[in-house]
């Protein structure tokens, strides 16, 4: 009983794997963003939540007396607008897989791996792998010299960024 347990589970192995297979080689044709189309993304992104730093969390600071200016990375102000920016990314990513600075540039984010984006590969992706990519920022640079066109935040959460079919 053991063996056809056992060849069962291989078969199951041997059609999931090409389950894989297929997958990644339907991705692996698909057009991929590039580096300027990335990077004017990320800038309406930034401007986007700078506004939003400057709407609303600046003045709440404000009217509740709590200091803006004050230095180190561990301010109050700091913590609540780091939170705001992360959160902007992960949030807008998980549920409509784009931020908005990727739908204006018309491009979106997929997982290599997975049919769908799931919360984790997107925490990754958008709080280590960014603070990665950022402290380095060579990684991402390095979207326009790598031939997937990925930054070291997409290579470490398995994820790419796509043209949209429209354009």
């Amino acid at each position: 009983m053991t063996d056809t347990h056992e060849t069962s589970l291989n078969e199951q192995e041997d059609i999931n794997t090409q389950k894989t297979d297929n997958f990644s080689q339907k991705i692996m044709n698909l057009p991929r963003a590039g580096f300027w189309m990335r990077f004017w993304a990320y800038i309406i992104d930034i401007l986007i939540v700078g506004s939003i730093s400057r709407l609303f969390i600046k003045p709440i600071f404000r009217l509740l007396d709590i200091p803006i200016d004050s230095s180190g990375i561990f301010s109050p102000f700091t913590v609540i607008d780091s939170i705001v920016f992360f959160g902007y990314f992960f949030i807008m990513t998980l549920l409509f897989a784009q931020t908005l600075g990727k739908m204006v540039m018309g491009v979106h984010v997929i997982s290599l791996t997975r049919d769908k984006l799931d919360w984790k590969t997107l925490l990754f992706r958008e709080w280590i792998g960014r603070y990665i990519s950022a402290f380095f920022f060579l990684g991402y640079i390095v979207v326009a010299f790598n031939p997937r066109k990925q930054g070291f935040h997409d290579m470490f959460s398995d994820t790419a960024v796509l043209l949209d079919k429209e354009r």
